[in-house]
């Protein structure tokens, strides 16, 4: 709502937290706690519907959209796509329905955590293959916000990000609880000596833990392989540094990856315009 509003684009929404309600009024924004009142707003209007929350609760949404607001485009910024599209088919909705998912975040929560320019230059997924003018829709918010569009598809999207981004936040939530285990030397001593690489390693795991379990458990699918890849590459960096003194294959290995991935951004990370 922020970003769309900055770039002066008309935007409504709901909430259902009053005091998130009363603080977006509080800054001047048009969000309603009444669920109903809010679609048939969207239906008059013919709105884009952009649903933003957590897995588990998209069924039950889809349920009053289909009552108060059927015809509406529809969209959703939920970072787990093959079960919302599976949701939005069950509903009836997938007519109507392009699925999409910002590549932006933080690991704060709340209305008072929102950045008006947290898409600025962020990859924008938009599910492939879906309706035209829907999908038309969908990216020129993207574009509008400040993000460039990737096409693809809900599988091979939900693959990519179990290994970018949901078993990272695993992955720091690990490494947060190794920082403050007494017993192998972390603990408050070892916490007043960490920098930026236990920092920056641990940032996400500051995430609400109802989200992080949303997406882990909405995208179990994709995110079990990724783990086990993941706990075999440290069992074989344990093995190595236990039998033969030294962690060189997967220092190797890594610092390699992470100038791939960097190179991958440097070409990749460019605005783009939707199709005419």
């Amino acid at each position: 709502m922020r970003a769309l509003a900055a770039a002066e684009v008309p935007v409504f929404g709901w909430n259902r937290s009053e005091a998130t309600v009363e603080a977006a009024h509080a800054d001047g924004f048009d969000v309603y706690n009444d669920l109903p009142e809010t679609l048939l707003r969207a239906a008059e209007e013919d709105a884009l519907i952009v649903l933003g929350v957590p897995v588990y609760a998209v069924a039950e949404l889809l349920s009053v959209i289909v009552e108060y607001a059927p015809q509406c485009a529809l969209t959703d910024v939920v970072s787990v796509k093959e079960e919302v599209q599976a949701l939005v088919e069950a509903a009836g909705l997938g007519d109507r329905f392009v699925g999409s998912h910002p590549m932006a975040g933080n690991e704060y929560s709340g209305w008072q955590s929102t950045d008006s320019r947290l898409f600025e230059g962020a990859p924008w997924v938009v599910m492939a293959d879906g309706d035209p003018e829907v999908t038309e829709r969908v990216q020129c918010m993207a574009v509008t916000v400040g993000a460039h569009i990737v096409e693809t598809d809900p599988v091979t999207h939900d693959g990519a990000v179990a290994c970018i981004s949901h078993v990272p936040h695993l992955v720091a939530s690990a490494l947060a609880t190794t920082g403050v285990e007494e017993s192998i030397g972390g603990g408050d001593l070892a916490l007043q000596l960490a920098a930026g690489s236990f920092r920056d390693g641990t940032r996400v795991a500051g995430t609400s833990p109802s989200l992080v379990r949303s997406m882990c458990e909405g995208n179990r699918r994709a995110v079990l392989p990724v783990l086990g890849h993941m706990i075999e590459e440290l069992q074989a960096c344990y093995r190595e540094l236990w039998s033969e003194g030294t962690v060189a294959d997967l220092t190797a290995r890594g610092n390699a990856a992470h100038a791939h991935y960097k190179e991958v951004k440097r070409h990749t990370d460019e605005p783009t315009e939707p199709a005419d």
